[in-house]
């Protein structure tokens, strides 16, 4: 027998009719000789119309009447659930985040789960009850009992978080699509339907734009080790696991506001290769890595920057030992890519740098969390370490340095994130192709009828699960930034402050010296919705702390690929910017990480290179998923 939470969105309870399917669904699942809990969401677009009620009453409504209000949509789910349950003689239960214990911090409507209390939700279950519980919600602790929602998406929080406080078998995520795909089926209607993905690839999706569930969720069940499970709610298909490695040992109390860094990695055997001035057309980084990749010369970070008149800057990393190879290949490529307007002004330059060194933080308690990367950067700045270039993820942030730093800019992250020394072999970067392996070797918990287990070397490792597009991104940049220690700490700093979380993070490799003072660009991408916000806070401070220009574009959209698969397989990022290029899409700025590759384009753009690299990468599936209304 199974201990089971099952999860039901909004469209799975939106009716009458369907909340009954539910019901069939659920007493089907006991009657198999499982306990359960089911968390559900409000019906259908119960929310919205609350949203839309408030706002006709009052154009600025507190947070703290809000919560009292949208948690009453997921009230009337959880008690005709148990009603229509009751009725197919399953003894049920329905009770509110309160009534079960989810005790939150006294955030209102973007609340973190502090820990949940289970005895009275243990006690139901032990006596054949199914407990259906309100997602999205809970309450601060004894004393204010303040009603709090934990905000988009919290719903599938709320049932990975009461399955890691159970420790239950499994969490199963019921919602409109058969599974994990691809890409956006509204987009690309030949996506397919992944059989399994890692927590880690799941996480840079989910944060990428991917619906299907909330970053939060998969940062609970990365920590925790939660099987979980996304299946559709109107068919039997199995549906797609998200896996993780077996956790370690974390405490149960401050759930989702635990340390949010866990490693502190370094990489002393790398040097970096920089391309100025090539120009800022389609088909420029296809070219030089189409060139990278039939040399063999895998690359690790992979960053451009934002054009600067006609021209553009590009650097990558490589370790020491394929470092002539890499700079060979682009010292070829580079008069190819002088510009035909001024070829004698714009000849593109290759610069070489040696003794570098790559420090990263690691950790999934770092989503949403805007003050992570700003305390990584003044820790760097306290102990003196200049930033040369940054790359950021949604688990990891990593910054070049210069190797005769890395020691220090080590010990200070250690102290500053509270990580305990380890051996050196820990402290390098891990390999995701572990990762890959669980993907296509985990069996599924879930029934014995169905055996995915395969062999791990059976076939190759696809080196991207999955591509996806966020349209809700801004960029904003700023010119001329004194190229000092504290400087980046000091801006992202202020970012944090206001609550704006920073995405994208690109550091431009050319420098100027105004004024006797060395200085670049910088540039970095917010939600849509706090762009205006940002420019205007950071504008009347620039002058202050001796900054350039502030410049924002709300017209982009940002593409990205994702795969463990990709570690050691340089033409990746050459088929990915070939896609573009062949569709005349031109990359205004790169950022990667291990498992990620994100370009910014045109937003009235991004469709369409969304649609192209898909296609680039053979993702498209046989059959068509259509997205119920």
């Amino acid at each position: 027998m199974a201990l089971i939470v099952q999860k039901y969105g909004g469209t799975s309870v939106g009716s009458v009719e369907r909340i009954q399917a539910v019901a069939q669904r659920v007493y089907k699942t006991v009657k198999a000789g499982n306990s359960l809990v089911v968390v559900v969401s409000a019906m259908g677009k119960t929310t919205d119309g609350l949203v839309k009620l408030a706002n006709e009453i009052s154009p600025n409504p507190s947070r703290r009447e809000m919560d009292m209000l949208l948690s009453t949509g997921e009230q009337v789910t959880i008690a005709l659930l148990s009603m229509a349950l009751q009725e197919l003689g399953q003894p049920a239960i329905s009770m509110t985040g309160a009534q079960v214990g989810i005790v939150t911090e006294a955030e209102h409507s973007r609340a973190r789960i502090l820990h949940i209390e289970t005895t009275r939700l243990t006690r139901h279950i032990n006596e054949g009850k199914v407990v259906v519980v309100a997602g999205f919600q809970g309450t601060t602790s004894a004393g204010e009992m303040e009603i709090t929602t934990l905000g988009r998406g919290g719903s599938d929080t709320s049932a990975v978080a009461i399955a890691a406080a159970l420790r239950a078998n499994f969490c199963e995520i019921y919602t409109d699509v058969p599974g994990i795909l691809t890409t956006d089926p509204r987009l690309v209607a030949e996506a397919q339907l992944m059989d399994a993905i890692t927590c880690n690839e799941m996480l840079e999706l989910a944060s990428l734009g991917a619906k299907v569930l909330h970053p939060r969720a998969v940062e609970i069940a990365r920590n925790y080790g939660v099987p979980l499970v996304v299946r559709s709610s109107w068919t039997d298909h199995p549906g797609t696991w998200v896996t993780s490695a077996k956790p370690q040992g974390r405490s149960l109390i401050n759930l989702e506001i635990a340390r949010p860094v866990d490693n502190v990695e370094f990489d002393t055997d790398q040097a970096k290769v920089a391309l100025l001035r090539v120009p800022d057309k389609p088909g420029v980084a296809a070219r030089l890595f189409g060139e990278i990749s039939r040399q063999k010369v895998d690359v690790d970070l992979i960053i451009q920057s934002i054009h600067e008149g006609n021209s553009n800057d590009i650097a990558f990393t490589v370790t020491t030992p394929i470092l002539k190879r890499a700079e060979a290949v682009t010292a070829a490529i580079a008069p190819a890519l002088r510009s035909q307007s001024n070829p004698k002004f714009d000849e593109a330059e290759v610069m070489v740098e040696h003794n570098i060194a790559k420090v990263s933080i690691a950790g999934a308690g770092m989503i949403g969390r805007p003050g992570v990367a700003a305390k990584m950067f003044a820790t760097l700045a306290a102990a003196g370490v200049n930033i040369q270039m940054i790359s950021t993820s949604e688990v990891k942030v990593s910054c070049v340095v210069n190797a005769a730093e890395c020691d220090r800019a080590v010990s200070a992250l250690r102290t500053a994130f509270e990580i305990e020394a380890k051996s050196k072999g820990e402290l390098l970067t891990p390999n995701p192709c572990t990762d890959a392996i669980n993907r296509v070797s985990t069996p599924n918990p879930c029934t014995d009828a169905i055996n995915r287990v395969s062999a791990p070397h059976s076939s190759p490792i696809p080196p991207v699960c999955g591509v996806a597009l966020d349209l809700n991104q801004a960029r904003l940049a700023i010119r001329q930034l004194p190229d000092r220690p504290g400087m980046a700490a000091k801006l992202f700093g202020l970012l944090a402050q206001h609550n704006i979380s920073v995405d994208m993070i690109i550091q431009s490799q050319r420098c100027r010296v105004i004024d006797g003072v060395p200085r670049r660009d910088i540039a970095f991408t917010v939600s849509r919705m706090d762009g205006e916000s940002a420019k205007e806070m950071l504008t009347q401070v620039a002058a202050e702390l001796g900054w350039g220009e502030v410049v924002l574009d709300s017209a982009i959209a940002k593409v990205s690929i994702v795969g463990a698969g990709m570690v050691g397989q340089p033409g990746v990022a050459a088929k990915m910017f070939e896609a573009l290029a062949q569709q005349q899409i031109n990359i205004q700025m790169i950022a990667t990480s291990e498992i990620k590759i994100s370009c910014v384009v045109a937003q009235e753009q991004g469709v369409k290179a969304l649609q192209a690299i898909h296609a680039a990468f053979g993702l498209a599936g046989s059959e068509k998923f259509v997205v119920p209304a």
